[in-house]
């Protein structure tokens, strides 16, 4: 009895170490060879792929196989493929007699799971590895399905050359899906793999058409196509030599590569975001650009298109592909670039300065020379408004306002406002930046600029979604992998952009004057509104434009990768254009809705801009965010003290109280006035004082150059004798005339416009102006001590 229980013990024990190592006999993974980087388009199409790294073209294991590949494939190598288990011992005995009566190997009688197996190992073939595929088949069939067996052989599967699996080869032979193939070239690929080292395209021609010709009979006999099909497919001409595969997003392709696993992506090959018609319009409309551009010197090109309703990507080109031009480095992806953003931040200032109750829509902004402790900004033109509308400055893309919006808010704060928008590539300290922080200083990419504005537009999209309340998740970063899930919702009561600050925003971008024909876009009532900007860095090296509907962000960069700055390379004149044909090639949609709610009626000053005084002339009611009941009451209108007539001002030491008239006046200081008169000859300016009367708490003189305790450098000229300083000053009253004084020295006397060419001795010196009427100006300023340049 106990013999027989150990006997039962050993056996079971000898099933038990048979089943485990049948269990485990199948390695995980199966294969694990590289595959190439595929991307496909949101339709399925295919968009750009790459060599795997061993040098073989392998795409990924398809979830499914063509029809017409299956039927091929089992009729040419299998056709009890679905009958078995792995084994067809039919098979095996039909090939045993063969090999014996050939006196050598004349059938293999593998199956399409053996083959699987004989991929996966590699190895020499011999009787031995022939029992350890049979065995290891079996063991597939266990953990895996008939289809899905198929789809691993039709994945591993040589095809000639460097070609391994069906999709690569439908494509590098075809340049087609493999789903789009007729029979005749399915046929042609399904007997490939049978000899792939003696017969693929391009060699033994004749012995790859008999091959196809002989399956096509097979498949009529099983009664898979009729004759008539059979005989269409023979007449088809079989593939020469392989084709280049489609790179319509070679950028993006790259971009997945590098960030794969970051994505956690299991696979190499993604289905995208990107709209493939749009995608190839890009390419083509970048293309064209391209060949205008490069005549210039002006090689690279990139343009971004996101949707604003979920946050995808549908257009994606890194740059004009050229890789047989080394010279142009089309394969650096610029939307991933750093680069410097030229005025691309001035609509973020704007939206930040009323979100923060520092200014209304319209509010004034000086616009006169400016020197802040040696940085001296200008404006695009040189020229100089005085004062201007914020809305308008943002419009124009001034940089003097720019600039003194960004003093007024603090570059700190601005800076942690960008770095709160996710700017990624700010990572120096905001000192480092400073003011120049809104003229280009910093650095950013395509992909964290459109980031910032896709937030924008998506929250103000939401105002009704979440009434009136702020989703966090609007300002999530872009995805262009289709089945990525959404960022989780996050509510909040404030947000970065409050939805009337983004309102006012984007209506002052949609005022930017557009480029050539598309300046008279207003004429037309099907016209696209677009609120946009354009960008240029310093030196024409960068230039930007960015745009957005409530249906889509475009953004285009144009210049060269090296970082070389060329004539004619600006926002308005090179970017703009491409950025307004893609938007072309965008379904138009209507403006954004006005978020009432999110703003209120307040009673404005017409002239400044300022909330209202009860000195300024004409009032206007605005909406605005309510933030802006902060903001500062008018500061330009001043009651003023008139005579009789309202010729002169007066007070009561030199004229009756009762016979005054009070008025309130539009008053700039003598340096805003100086420039602003020059450009709105609506302008009043105040009438002089009476004979007799003082003028009290009124400065009638400023000046424009230099600024109080200004530093000033004197070049030396080529003659090496020391240059001139040009000073420049402001009078209240036009025809003033001011008497020029340096350390109490006289050096000349001005009229109407006071400019004063001086070459004062190194060192500290005071500057006195003095006018007719007894006004003085003293303020002191210092020479470089430089007798020669560097």
């Amino acid at each position: 009895m106990k013999k027989e229980i150990k006997a039962i013990i050993y056996v079971d024990a000898l099933f038990l170490a048979l089943f485990i190592f049948f269990w485990f006999s199948l390695p995980k993974p199966l294969f694990n060879t590289p595959t190439s980087f595929v991307i496909e388009a949101s339709n399925g199409e295919l968009l750009s792929a790459s060599i795997a790294k061993d040098g073989q073209w392998r795409f990924p294991v398809s979830d499914s196989i063509p029809e017409k590949f299956a039927k091929c494939i089992i009729t040419f190598e299998d056709k009890r493929f679905y009958r078995h288990f792995g084994v067809d011992f039919i098979a095996v005995a039909r090939a045993s007699v063969q090999n014996i009566k050939a006196k050598s190997v004349a059938s293999g009688a593998s199956t399409l799971s053996m083959q699987v197996i004989r991929l996966s190992r590699k190895k020499q073939r011999s009787f031995l590895q022939k029992i350890a595929e049979m065995w290891m088949a079996t063991r597939l069939e266990v953990s895996y399905s008939k289809d899905e067996i198929l789809a691993l052989y039709a994945a591993n599967a040589p095809f000639g050359s460097n070609v391994v699996g069906l999709e690569a080869a439908s494509w590098r032979y075809y340049g087609r899906a493999p789903e789009q193939l007729s029979w005749g070239e399915m046929a042609t690929l399904a007997v490939l793999p049978n000899s792939p080292s003696l017969v693929h395209p391009g060699k033994n021609a004749t012995k790859l058409i008999i091959k196809r010709n002989n399956l096509l009979d097979k498949l009529v006999e099983a009664k898979v196509i009729d004759r008539s099909t059979a005989q269409l497919s023979k007449a088809e001409p079989i593939p020469t030599a392989p084709l280049a595969l489609p790179q319509h997003a070679p950028h993006l392709l790259n971009r997945f590569k590098d960030e794969i696993k970051q994505l956690g992506e299991p696979s190499t090959k993604i289905t995208s975001t990107i709209d493939y018609d749009l995608q190839l319009e890009l390419n083509r409309v970048i293309a064209q650009y391209h060949q205008k551009f490069s005549a210039n010197g002006i090689n690279n090109l990139s343009a971004l298109v996101l949707s604003v309703a979920d946050g995808k990507v549908v257009g994606y080109v890194g740059n004009c592909y050229l890789p047989q031009l080394k010279e142009m480095e089309s394969h650096v992806d610029m939307i991933r670039a750093p680069r410097s953003p030229g005025s691309t931040l001035k609509p973020i200032l704007y939206a930040s300065m009323i979100n923060d109750g520092f200014i209304l829509p319209q509010t004034l902004i000086p616009d006169v020379p400016t020197q802040i402790g040696g940085y001296s900004p200008m404006n695009f033109d040189l020229g100089y408004d005085g004062a201007i509308p914020a809305d308008r400055a943002l419009s124009r893309s001034l940089n003097i306002p720019a600039v003194k919006m960004l003093q007024q808010y603090k570059y700190e704060r601005f800076y942690d406002k960008l770095k709160k928008l996710q700017f990624s590539t700010l990572n120096k300290p905001a000192d480092h930046y400073g003011l120049s922080l809104i003229l280009g200083g910093s650095e950013v990419t395509m992909w964290d600029l459109s980031k910032a504005y896709l937030g924008m537009a998506r929250s103000l999209n939401h105002y009704n979604t979440y009434q009136g309340k702020y989703n966090s998740a609007d300002y999530a970063a872009p995805y262009y992998i289709k089945n990525s899930k959404p960022t989780a919702e996050n509510i909040e009561q404030i947000s970065q952009l409050d939805h009337g600050s983004i309102w006012a925003t984007f209506n002052a971008m949609e005022e930017v004057m557009r480029p050539g024909d598309e300046g008279l876009w207003q004429q037309f009532s099907s016209s696209q509104r677009v609120a946009w900007k354009t960008g240029t860095s310093f030196g024409f090296r960068d230039a930007w434009s960015v745009g957005l509907t409530p249906k889509y962000v475009v953004c285009v960069w144009v210049g060269n990768a090296d970082g070389e700055g060329r004539p004619g390379l600006t926002g308005i004149e090179a970017a703009a254009p491409l950025m307004f044909d893609v938007f072309r090639l965008l379904p138009s949609s209507k403006w954004f809705e006005m978020p009432k709610s999110k703003l209120k009626k307040i009673v404005v000053c017409k002239q400044s801009g300022y909330k209202a005084s009860k000195t300024c002339e004409t009032k206007v009611v605005q909406w605005v965010p309510p933030v802006g009941e902060k903001t500062t009451l008018c500061p330009y209108h001043k009651l003023v003290h008139l005579d009789a007539t309202e010729s002169y001002q007066v007070n009561n030491q030199c004229y009756s109280i009762s016979q005054m008239k009070h008025k309130g006046w539009f008053v700039l200081p003598p340096t805003m006035e100086y420039y602003y008169r020059a450009k709105n000859v609506d302008y009043r300016t105040l009438p002089p004082f009476m004979e007799g009367c003082q003028n009290e708490n009124m400065s009638t003189i400023e000046m424009i150059y230099p600024k109080p305790n200004a530093t000033v450098y004197i070049p030396l000229e080529i003659d090496g004798n020391r240059g001139k300083a040009v000073f420049n000053a402001a009078h209240r009253n036009a025809n003033a005339t001011i008497h020029w004084h340096i350390d109490q020295q006289y050096i000349g006397t001005t009229k109407n416009y006071h400019q004063m060419a001086v070459s004062p001795t190194p060192g500290k010196h005071v500057l006195t102006l003095t006018d007719d009427n007894g006004e003085r100006l003293v303020q002191v300023f210092t020479v470089l001590n430089k007798d020669e340049e560097n």
